[in-house]
């Protein structure tokens, strides 16, 4: 065979497989759009002899009835709870700590000794000065006696005058050396009142070396261990903090426009995070007189019994200024609402109507935890949908599986 010939035989063969497997495609090809045409038909079917059509679905609702109770109206407020009495100690006495006596969270009370400074200095001072007593109290003495004697011939010069036996100058140079002698006593007075005084205050000094608790509480923070040195001038240096936290002051922020509904004497409920669940009461005390010129607010400061202790100073708080009670207003739960508009007091919500939903526009009012006041749109014996609203619209069929009470 030639090599043209062999060419054009290979040539030949490779056109012939082409051919082959254009065919096999065409029939694949085929066969998967008469599939696809059957599968759609089938399905289509299934849509026509289905029983369950979406436009006569019946939803599945819960309600609450619209309930009729009394309402607090109030100021809704944050603030943050701190003691009402509590002292930095510091030291007037300079020197080095030389015994503590106390711990952090220790409880104490007024006059408890919680450290001593070291005295040695104040103890050599207060010597010194009773010495410096005992030693003018000594002069004192010998004055008295020289007072004594110069009495003494002054009287007797003055018997001897009335004989005529001395002179007047022998008589005056006797007066004049007992009033000398007075008047040195004098001034030896004196000079003890001083110097006891420097007693009093040399132990006055000691007894600052002693630092005292100057109120009930507990020891919030100690800075101070033996050896340190303390009471240096001008120093900000705080060697104890002790809290008194039996009465609590909760500050809290209330905006300017509602100043008019704050009064003392006012009742605050509040809570916490920190102790959920309990619910907390304290009286407003103080109003500050000023508005905040940042957010025009006032700051009033309500006074709490913390008996048991239960809160802390510190604490964030949430809480309620009772303003008012209004009764037997119309309430039902928030989750009732649907489009709800707080600044215009508008919502809608769904009532329950026989086996039917039916759409109400309401005008709400005073919202207090999970309820809000209604004000208009209900009457006191309808039930709202309060799960399920969403999925519905007016005439829609439902079927209540619960009827909640309102909490």
């Amino acid at each position: 065979m030639t090599p043209e010939f062999q060419y054009v035989h290979n040539a030949g063969r490779r056109l012939l497989f082409s051919e082959d497997q254009m065919a096999r495609r065409r029939f694949i090809a085929f066969f998967l759009l008469i599939l696809i045409v059957a599968l759609s038909g089938c399905r289509d079917k299934r849509k026509e002899n289905s029983p369950l059509k979406l436009e006569n679905a019946i939803i599945a609702v819960e309600t609450s009835r619209v309930v009729a109770r009394d309402i607090i109206e109030g100021i809704n407020v944050t603030g943050t709870l701190s003691p009402k009495y509590q002292t930095d100690v510091k030291s007037e006495y300079a020197g080095i700590v030389n015994q503590v006596f106390v711990t952090e969270w220790q409880q104490v009370k007024k006059g408890d000794a919680l450290a001593k400074l070291d005295t040695r200095e104040g103890d050599i001072m207060l010597r010194k000065a009773e010495a410096a007593v005992n030693v003018i109290k000594a002069s004192q003495v010998e004055a008295q006696v020289e007072a004594n004697k110069a009495a003494r011939e002054f009287e007797r010069l003055s018997n001897l005058s009335k004989a005529g036996l001395v002179t007047q100058q022998n008589l005056d140079d006797a007066r004049t050396a007992k009033e000398a002698v007075k008047a040195r006593i004098d001034a030896i007075k004196a000079q003890i009142e001083v110097a006891e005084e420097e007693v009093r205050h040399a132990r006055t000094r000691l007894g600052k070396a002693v630092i005292y608790a100057p109120i009930n509480g507990v020891v919030a923070y100690r800075s101070v261990n033996v050896g340190d040195l303390v009471g240096e001038v001008g120093s900000p240096k705080i060697m104890f903090r002790i809290v008194d936290s039996r009465v609590l002051d909760l500050t809290c922020a209330v905006p300017s426009w509602e100043l008019k509904n704050v009064n003392l004497g006012q009742e605050l409920d509040f809570w916490t995070d920190a102790i959920p669940g309990k619910i907390f009461n304290g009286v407003v005390g103080f109003i500050n007189p000023v508005v905040n010129e940042a957010d025009r607010s006032i700051n009033i400061i309500a006074e709490v019994k913390n008996d048991p202790p239960l809160l802390k100073g510190g604490l964030f708080v949430k809480g309620l200024i009772k303003t008012g009670i209004r009764a037997n207003a119309m309430q039902i739960p928030k989750s009732a609402l649907i489009n709800w508009d707080m600044d215009q007091r508008r919502a809608t919500v769904f009532v329950a109507a026989a086996d039917k939903a039916r759409q109400r526009n309401i005008q709400t009012g005073y919202a207090s935890g999970d309820m809000v006041e209604v004000m208009a749109g209900l009457a006191p014996d309808d039930r709202v949908i309060v799960r399920g609203g969403f999925q519905i619209k007016d005439g829609d069929a439902i079927s209540i599986i619960s009827a909640k009470k309102a909490k």
